[in-house]
């Protein structure tokens, strides 16, 4: 196992805007900011919810949507680089109105109803991600220089 030790640089914590995609305020963010590694939290309601779950067997996303109103209930996630641009990637957990949960990758498509996050920007190594031939995925490369 291997790690790399940060300082926190900065913290954000801002609201999202009403009718937009979630995955790509995040990202827009982050770009903006040029955010290069960090961690993203989120709670808010959503109009509708599209997530991920990954098949490893046939290395592939199956997209689960969900055409109804929805409480973000945890969304945790990290910002790092890939092909050299600021990177979210998110897990989230929403809940309905009989109080079932949901959860998975985010994907794009959530459209938030409101929503705030806070986002915290470290400071040191640059983590990129790369193609994992074992995974299937494009996970953080620990042993570049």
């Amino acid at each position: 196992m291997k790690g790399f030790e940060y300082l926190q640089k900065n913290i954000y914590m801002g609201r999202l805007p009403c009718g937009g995609d979630l995955l790509n305020s995040l990202t827009d963010f982050a770009r903006e900011k040029n955010i290069r590694t960090g961690q993203v939290q989120v709670i808010g309601a959503l109009q509708r919810a599209v997530i991920g779950f990954y098949h490893q067997d046939q290395r592939k996303y199956q997209s689960i949507s969900f055409d109804k109103h929805l409480e973000i209930l945890s969304l945790e996630g990290n910002i790092s680089l890939k092909d050299g641009k600021p990177f979210v990637h998110a897990h989230i957990t929403l809940g309905d109105e009989k109080g079932n949960s949901f959860g998975g990758h985010l994907m794009e498509g959530t459209v938030v109803f409101a929503g705030e996050f806070i986002i915290r920007e470290f400071e040191g190594r640059d983590l990129s991600r790369v193609y994992d031939e074992e995974t299937g995925l494009a996970l953080w490369n620990m042993d570049r220089g």
